[in-house]
């Protein structure tokens, strides 16, 4: 990484040339400097504006976020337009003007621009509001709507094997509603593969992993997963993308055995994240999650005993106060029963609840007492507290995961 200080109109600038992107921070008369990052595309992917910080997705949605008196996340959805031009738009004439100061002089540097930031210039300011709306109208042509992925996957590559939900019965979960489960022949991913390489361009250098996709991806049987994989590696040197790393669902988990996963890991899978929800059996059943605690339990262990990682998902207050003691404990029970290590991951992530939502419905037929924000990162911590691992393994990473700051 190349990192030049300088000086233009009198302000402090800082110009980081990474290997994966260039980021450009200025310094502003009051407040905290206006800071911008692009892929190699030419892809504006963050900015800091004004102690706000917005994140463009490839669909060129963009979420601003920004931390409140109260010390609670504020953050909002910008129309298309609006990101386009309050937000892009800024970005794009504060680089063309500060290249075009560094190319006249005007802005003095500690050295001058290599060739790649040079590039990294040109694609950022060649990339206006039509290359914008263009850019995420081919993403659309790519990508079937990526629905979530874990918070250590944002910079992934997302490949889509399958499409949907296997089973899509959740009634806390939308995002595969719009969509039948779908598995692609080997030559239709071959094409979505190369498409997605193609669409990324030199903005690839940005992405961390691969990640395979939808919603349960490794529930497509070996004889018809391995073909896919093989064609991944084709298309990409996945151990310099840094490897796979896919969702499972517990039901569906345990039909494959720790051989699968051992012929996974050669292929380069390094974690599966599976959604328990909940090691209580009956509030599964309310959330109509497919399967027992005990498929969960059985297919970590299998994963583990492959030799690939594991990432944890536990639903906070899922089943609202009439379910929380249950929750608590049962929860508890079965992620201590996985045998997790210091390789692996578990992640809290609060139930959001929006209008329309069958859960929405199922709470109120049932009569159901939310737990408060409040009370919710304290169903977390009580089950972080009680948490037992092997101290040969050591302790697994354990952290928040919020669905609303989700952008691809």
């Amino acid at each position: 990484m190349a990192v030049l200080l300088g000086k233009w109109d009198g302000r402090p600038i800082t110009i980081s040339v990474k290997r994966n992107c260039l980021t450009v921070s200025i310094e502003q008369a009051q407040g905290e400097p206006d800071v911008y990052s692009y892929d190699y595309a030419g892809r504006l992917w963050t900015a800091q504006l004004e102690s706000t910080t917005y994140r463009r997705g490839l669909d060129g949605k963009m979420v601003a976020k920004w931390m409140r008196p109260d010390r609670t996340r504020g953050r909002r959805w910008l129309a298309p337009g609006e990101a386009r031009a309050e937000v892009e738009g800024r970005a794009r004439a504060q680089m063309l003007a500060l290249y075009d100061a560094i190319r006249s002089g005007a802005a003095a540097l500690s050295g001058s621009l290599d060739a790649q930031a040079q590039t990294g210039f040109e694609r950022a300011i060649a990339f206006d509001a039509d290359r914008s709306a263009a850019d995420a109208a081919r993403y659309l042509d790519v990508y079937q709507p990526v629905g979530i992925l874990p918070p250590d996957q944002y910079f992934s590559v997302v490949l889509q094997l399958a499409e949907g939900c296997s089973f899509n019965t959740c009634t806390f979960c939308t995002f595969y509603r719009d969509r039948a489960f779908r598995i692609k022949p080997p030559d239709a991913f071959r094409e979505h593969a190369l498409a997605v390489r193609d669409f990324l361009g030199d903005g690839l250098s940005l992405r961390r992993t691969i990640f395979l996709g939808d919603a349960n991806a490794l529930v497509i049987p070996m004889k018809l997963l391995l073909p896919l994989v093989d064609i991944v590696r084709e298309v990409y040197d996945v151990d310099r993308l840094g490897g796979l790393y896919a969702f499972l669902d517990g039901f569906s988990g345990h039909k494959k055995s720790a051989s699968d996963y051992a012929a996974l890991r050669e292929r380069g899978l390094k974690t599966v994240y599976i959604g328990m929800e909940s090691g209580h059996a009956p509030l599964l059943t309310f959330l109509k999650k497919p399967g027992q605690p005990e498929d969960v339990v059985e297919a970590v262990r299998a994963i583990k005993a492959g030799g690939v990682s594991v990432g944890v998902i536990v639903l906070l207050g899922a089943g609202g106060q009439q379910y929380a003691a249950a929750h608590v404990r049962d929860t508890i029970d079965a992620i201590n029963a996985m045998g997790l290590d210091m390789d692996d991951l578990i992640y809290f992530s609060e139930l959001v609840v929006s209008e329309g939502m069958d859960y929405a419905r199922d709470a109120y037929d049932a009569g159901l007492t939310p737990l408060t924000p409040e009370e919710r990162i304290a169903q977390g911590e009580q089950i972080e507290r009680r948490l037992r691992f092997s101290p040969d393994g050591g302790v697994p990473h354990i952290s928040r995961y919020d669905i609303r700051e989700f952008v691809y």
